[in-house]
């Protein structure tokens, strides 16, 4: 895969929204094991890790992001992260799309997920799970990191305006927060 370029390394040009994608991975909230029975899939949220995504919730807030579609692992815990920064962003939980390949934890899949987004969606978020999420991370990030931890948020921006031409368009990590990094 060629080396990424830098958005800020390119000369001073004006660009459209509509020539930018944003991609926002986001691994789900800390969840209970406290449900002896209850399989993986629909292992709940802790609640410490509900209050822990709403500190990353009010920090994205302050970002003004804008969302166009957000894509989850139907997983409970990824789903109710999903949700949870839904409702933070005022975007419609109703139209939170829950896909199983993010579940299964591919990368390779997940890729493909993405790339056949339609390219009027600029804002894309996916929720989701490790190893998965850390490895898509390290594809956009280097040098990359160890492991994304629960309601982490890696927000990458790339000048394209088609998805499919994310790895090879010039590329900005626009941040990197977890909620250890933002307690006071």
């Amino acid at each position: 895969m060629p080396a990424l370029l830098s958005l800020s390394a390119l000369p001073a040009l004006t660009f459209n929204q509509k020539d930018m994608k944003t991609l926002y991975l986001v691994r789900h909230a800390k969840s209970s094991w406290d449900h002896p029975g209850v399989g993986d899939f629909q292992r709940p949220l802790m609640e410490a890790g509900k209050k822990r995504t709403r500190t990353v919730i009010r920090f994205i807030q302050d970002k003004e992001i804008r969302i166009d579609l957000i894509i989850s692992s139907p997983a409970t815990r990824a789903f109710e992260t999903a949700k949870l920064i839904a409702k933070g962003i005022h975007y419609p939980i109703g139209s939170i799309k829950p896909e199983m390949t993010i579940y299964e934890g591919n990368t390779d899949d997940i890729l493909s997920l993405i790339y056949g987004v339609p390219n009027d969606i600029s804002g894309l978020m996916i929720v989701g799970h490790n190893p998965a999420l850390t490895h898509l991370v390290n594809i956009f990030l280097k040098p990359g990191i160890d492991i994304l931890p629960t309601t982490g948020v890696a927000a990458f921006s790339f000048l394209t305006d088609l998805w499919e031409n994310i790895p090879e368009s010039p590329s900005e990590l626009e941040f990197l927060v977890y909620p250890k990094m933002l307690k006071k």
